[in-house]
């Protein structure tokens, strides 16, 4: 499934258009420390086997950066189906209304589950 969500305090740049650059690298690993907890503590955390920063993009605001990333899970019984909108409404309320992503904050509308 995708997530994608706006960080309104990472300044866009053009290294993170590259992949292969230090700071996608980099900035890629510390937003998956923040959002691999989350899904360790959601509805989905016995299936969930990780996400991976695909792209990095240029938000609205010029200081603002979107972020789309792939996660996966396994197919699980105990998992009946994926519940996209489950899984928002508790990333939502474990970003505080979606507004704080770790150190980053985040833009109040840009959160996507599957979207």
């Amino acid at each position: 499934f995708t997530l994608n969500f706006t960080l309104t305090n990472l300044q866009y740049t053009a290294d993170l258009d590259a992949p292969s650059s230090r700071k996608f690298i980099s900035t890629a690993k510390v937003i998956n420390h923040f959002i691999d907890p989350l899904f360790k503590r959601s509805s989905i955390s016995s299936a969930y086997t990780g996400c991976k920063v695909m792209r990095f993009r240029s938000g609205r605001d010029r200081d603002d950066t979107g972020v789309d990333a792939v996660c996966s899970y396994k197919n699980n019984v105990s998992l009946a189906r994926f519940d996209r909108e489950k899984v928002y409404h508790e990333l939502s309320t474990m970003t505080n209304g979606v507004t704080k992503l770790g150190h980053y904050s985040l833009e109040k509308n840009s959160l996507y589950v599957n979207g």
